[in-house]
């Protein structure tokens, strides 16, 4: 059955090209940094191709009809316009003989065989403007490119990855992964239970289906937080069309799907742990911390740059502490004009710090839009979740590096501690902001007028 449905990507895929590029279904978030170069490279080929097989396989044709008859004995019904499309693939709703509802996945043709050309040709460009312009620092796009690529193009990798991330976060009801069936799957062929829902920074969706923006902006925090601190297995690709929430009409929950499991970074234990560490300085306002673990990071003497480019705030705002007040309209303008005066800076530091962190860097920054969209960007949840992930994760690595009892024991008091005061401080929150808690707060304060 997979091979059988291997043999239709070509077909599906060329008959709805013509769509792809003539309606312009493409998502500009696709386009991050480490795509950007392949993007620009490939579209030309890709379009070529739609239109070659297209002419292969006329319309109407004994071979095209035949391929037609072969797709209705695997579905009852197949959608040809696709749902959604990228530079890699694109999704078609349909519907299997036995009455499941799945969504197929199907790579573009031939993007598998002209990948490592690409890949060679984005060196050459590089290589070349590297000798034009000595100090351009991004060959390490073609790393990047040449690690990653090969895992985006194989289907069952990225299989694997969801089945993955469903079993470790299967303890978070609000999560949902598709069910992934391997029987109707290949390399190039992915097939799984279709979801649906509105993206998740669409807020007018959210408050036309009764949904809580803060609620889907909180459990999106702390699912991030979890894969980032605590698992260091990390979902690289957030952007709204790969993650959409829906109301269950049954429970009344909010649900978030998280889609397209191509792109993960596995972090080392070194890395999370000093990230881990930087983060807890970066709310504490610790700037000693701060500069420590932003130079074991790769930061050197631009940990000033590092730390704003990781908070995305300015270098005044993580002095004074990130947590105590939201970005304002004049410090956005100011990250935007700063951004253009230090890019060779920029350059320089991404060049410097570990490769992990380059795909951080971009999810972090997709999870900013999302917030931006929803108007929850810099809540005091979203800190208050990634310090309990990062107080857990510490905690976890200190005990598994110590071989003392009584220590260990420490390690887990302080831990609850550190965890009980993070919940006080969440309570003192929800009072302040509640209409119980102005209430308590008008009685303590007629109770010390009338002592006085």
């Amino acid at each position: 059955m997979a091979r059988r449905a291997l043999k239709l990507a070509s077909l599906t895929a060329a008959a709805s090209g013509i769509y792809l590029y003539g309606n312009k279904f493409l998502d500009p978030s696709d386009f991050g940094v480490v795509r950007v170069g392949r993007t620009i490279a490939t579209t030309a080929l890709i379009t070529y191709d739609y239109l070659t097989s297209l002419r292969s396989v006329p319309y109407g044709s004994e071979e095209y009809n035949f391929l037609k008859s072969q797709i209705k004995e695997l579905f009852v019904s197949f959608e040809y316009t696709p749902l959604g499309a990228a530079s890699l693939a694109q999704v078609h709703k349909a519907v299997l003989q036995d009455g499941r509802t799945v969504a197929v996945k199907i790579q573009h043709p031939k993007v598998q065989a002209q990948s490592s050309k690409d890949i060679l040709l984005i060196e050459v460009l590089l290589l070349v403007v590297k000798q034009i312009f000595p100090d351009f620092e991004f060959m390490w796009l073609v790393e990047e490119a040449k690690k990653n690529l090969p895992l985006e193009l194989d289907f069952l990798h990225e299989g694997r990855n969801a089945e993955k991330v469903a079993d470790m976060f299967k303890n978070f009801d609000f999560l949902k992964v598709p069910r992934i069936y391997w029987e109707l799957s290949s390399s190039r062929v992915l097939l799984m239970e279709f979801m649906e829902g509105g993206q998740v920074n669409d807020r007018a969706y959210m408050e036309r289906n009764g949904i809580d923006v803060n609620e889907i902006s909180r459990n999106l925090g702390k699912l991030y937080s979890e894969m980032i601190f605590v698992n260091g297995f990390v979902h690289c690709d957030p952007h709204p069309g790969n993650v959409l929430v829906k109301k269950c009409p049954a429970s009344g929950k909010a649900h978030i799907i998280l889609l397209d499991h191509g792109l993960y970074q596995v972090l080392s234990e070194s890395f999370r742990m000093d990230y881990c560490r930087l983060w807890q300085a970066l709310i504490k306002a610790d700037m000693k911390r701060v500069q420590k673990y932003s130079r074991r990071l790769g930061a050197g003497d631009m940990y000033p740059l590092f730390a704003c480019v990781v908070t995305a705030r300015s270098w005044e705002a993580v002095n004074r502490g990130i947590d105590k007040s939201p970005v304002s309209a004049s410090e956005d303008m100011e990250i935007r004009s700063n951004t253009a005066t230090y890019l060779p800076q920029i350059t320089q530091l991404l060049n410097n710090v570990p490769r992990q962190m380059l795909l951080l860097l971009k999810t972090n920054d997709l999870l900013r839009g999302i917030e931006l969209a929803l108007n929850t960007r810099a809540s005091a949840s979203s800190f208050l979740n990634m310090s309990r992930c990062c107080i857990r994760a510490v905690s976890k690595y200190q005990r598994s590096k110590s071989h003392s009892l009584y220590r260990k024991a420490q390690i887990s008091l302080t831990e609850a501690l550190s965890l009980w005061q993070i919940s006080l401080y969440e309570l003192f929150l929800w009072l302040k902001g509640s209409q119980l808690g102005n209430w308590v707060i008008a009685l303590l304060r007629r109770r010390h007028h009338s002592m006085y």
